[in-house]
């Protein structure tokens, strides 16, 4: 795993703010921690922590027994003792078959991908610091897409989604050196993503490493919010 001198829980944040960022979603601080309210799914908040002590994690946890809806999202690599915690503070797991994932782009290409298919056609939209690419066919019919944007200098990518007729024909690597193209400007050195367990096969593939295991908590009874690549 190679972080650099970014700790777990500076990485956490860098990639909240990119997540947050391209979906549009309000950030605010509790205490060390920041939240993200899901404007387009809940309205509620879900809260993020690296490895949180005990005492961290009963705050936090008290924070999302104020609503039906609010999440809890850890990084770490020690599930044991955090469904532990979860267990003493009434917490239900939602989720744990996702993974941070970090991209060295330090002598990987960079340049715009051909698209080699004449049926599709690749469109780069940029707003701010960030970009969305679309691969859809020439009447419309959409094929693949995902975001970017950029977060203390690094490429936070996100919604990384191949449509179910169009799978197996390597769009989800082309979306993804279509969206590292897009940030090139921007001469990042690194990107951070959060992958499903489907995704991380093809984030391997290109390259990508492991940097900590995901949790994700809520209220008993909830079932929504279990993915974050979504």
């Amino acid at each position: 795993m190679a972080m650099g001198e970014a700790s777990l829980s500076e990485l956490l944040g860098i990639w909240v703010e990119g997540w947050a960022s391209t979906r549009h979603y309000p950030v605010q601080d509790l205490g060390a921690f920041k939240t993200v309210q899901l404007t387009d799914k809940s309205g509620d908040w879900e809260a993020f922590a690296a490895n949180p002590n005990e005492q961290e994690f009963a705050d936090l946890a008290s924070f999302i027994a104020e609503a039906p809806q609010r999440l809890l999202t850890v990084l770490t690599d020690d599930l044991p003792a955090y469904r532990g915690l979860a267990g003493k503070h009434s917490l239900a797991e939602l989720a744990a078959d996702q993974e941070l994932m970090i991209m060295d782009f330090e002598g990987k290409d960079v340049e715009s991908p051909w698209l080699n298919d004449d049926e599709l056609k690749l469109t780069t939209e940029y707003e701010d610091h960030s970009a969305t690419v679309t691969v859809a066919t020439t009447d419309g019919t959409l094929a693949a897409r995902g975001h970017v944007a950029v977060a203390h200098g690094y490429a936070v990518f996100d919604r990384i989604i191949t449509e179910p007729d169009f799978r197996r024909r390597g769009l989800g690597s082309f979306v993804m050196r279509a969206l590292t193209a897009a940030m090139s400007e921007h001469d990042l050195d690194q990107g951070l993503l959060i992958a499903s367990t489907d995704g991380q096969h093809l984030y391997h593939h290109l390259g990508w490493s492991d940097v900590s295991g995901v949790l994700i908590l809520t209220n008993p009874g909830n079932l929504k919010g279990g993915s974050l690549s979504d």
